[in-house]
């Protein structure tokens, strides 16, 4: 048995990470985060299976939506 303590990256850091990058200045990390969280959850929902690339897609689209409603928030 392995004393590994340290988190094990999910499958969708690389995702996480773009999307922080991509959305700086305009969403933190943890809505980034909470966007593909909940991507994943509804790809298996719908589809049965979560690929990187589908959960990347979502997400962005969530996260758009997100920046549209504040911006028109003012």
């Amino acid at each position: 048995m392995s004393d590994h303590t340290e988190a094990d990256p999910t499958p969708y850091a690389d995702v996480e990470s773009m999307l922080c990058d991509e959305f700086a200045g305009i969403h933190s990390a943890t809505t980034v985060t909470r966007c593909v969280e909940a991507a994943h959850y509804g790809a298996l929902e719908v589809t049965g299976y979560a690929h990187p690339s589908l959960v990347e897609r979502i997400a962005r689209k969530h996260l758009h939506v997100l920046a549209l409603v504040a911006s028109e928030r003012g």
